[in-house]
């Protein structure tokens, strides 16, 4: 089926342009970010706390784990190439494999690096007190740094908000609607919850492959308390600049539904934020979203997250 040739007001681009090939992948990945690939810019674009702060847990430690033994083996290498002489209490090994040589002078890196100094070996020459001094320094700062980038990953503001796998189309009043549903996945408490709601579409009939965005109003735009979950309305009516459309329309348009979520959260005492987004082959017509909530015997209201995303087959209307 053809597209409707009602057409979507056209607003202002969220930054992405308007000159992208119908070709292209979604605009925001499932997991919030960018999909967006960016080339040149140098070293100097990369800041190292940045890379650290934003990796994930596995990869952060990972990164410290390769950078502690990589810079105890830098330090292994100069005490042997200054001379195992310069070391005391080598002597009593009475080794002379390559190996057992590195792994004694790592041993002692290692010791002096966390400045435990065990005293088994130490340093005797003044090349190996001066190389055993920086490295006592390095391994000082090292910690500083390391430190503080674990307690900025610990109190860096996050939200995890689950959002349902998909959209539906579902009865709504006299119509139908647009939906999504949320939920606090933590157990902290979120507060002046905002939601936005904004479709990116090819306008082909007319602009060829140029791309617009259009805000879709919401039944409700915000919420002061959010203890339970909440599904996000869009009434397709006359004003809405889905009317018309259906499962095929939105296909020729490549509609991609773009979802920002901000509120204020007790526990870190800030402005938190998540983003997600859909494409038109993740939205299920003619369906609706099940109760993700209940009242046990004592009166306490149960929020299932893993419900969220729940939905049941429901006639639209013709």
């Amino acid at each position: 089926m053809e597209a409707s040739n009602n057409q979507p007001h056209k607003e202002e681009d969220l930054g992405f342009g308007k000159k992208l090939s119908s070709r292209r992948s979604r605009l925001i990945n499932k997991d919030g970010s960018f999909n967006v690939r960016r080339t040149g810019g140098g070293l100097g674009a990369i800041h190292p706390y940045q890379v650290l702060i934003s990796m994930s847990w596995w990869q952060f430690w990972c990164s410290i784990l390769l950078g502690y033994l990589v810079i105890n083996a830098l330090f292994a290498l100069g005490y042997m190439a200054i001379g195992l002489d310069q070391l005391a209490g080598w002597e009593l090994e009475g080794s002379r494999s390559l190996w057992k040589k590195f792994s004694y002078t790592f041993f002692f890196s290692t010791q002096t690096f966390t400045t435990v100094g065990y005293g088994s070996i130490s340093p005797t020459g003044s090349g190996a007190n001066w190389l055993a001094s920086m490295e006592a320094m390095v391994g000082l700062l090292s910690f500083a740094v390391a430190t503080g980038v674990l307690f900025g990953r610990f109190s860096k503001p996050s939200a995890k908000i689950a959002c349902s796998p998909r959209m539906v189309v579902a009865p709504y009043r006299d119509g139908k609607a647009l939906m999504f549903r949320i939920g606090n996945r933590r157990q902290n408490q979120l507060i002046n919850l905002r939601v936005k709601l904004t479709m990116a579409y090819h306008d082909r009939p007319e602009d060829g492959d140029s791309q617009y965005f259009s805000q879709l109003p919401l039944e409700r735009e915000s919420v002061d308390l959010f203890p339970l979950s909440w599904t996000v309305v869009h009434d397709i009516d006359e004003k809405s600049p889905l009317y018309g459309w259906d499962a095929e329309a939105m296909e020729a348009h490549s509609a991609e539904f773009i979802v920002v979520v901000s509120g204020y959260d007790d526990t870190f005492a800030q402005e938190v934020h998540t983003r997600t987004s859909y494409r038109y082959e993740e939205v299920l017509w003619g369906a609706r979203f099940i109760p993700a909530f209940y009242t046990d015997d004592n009166g306490i209201m149960v929020l299932e997250v893993d419900k969220i995303g729940i939905c049941e087959r429901a006639e639209l209307p013709k």
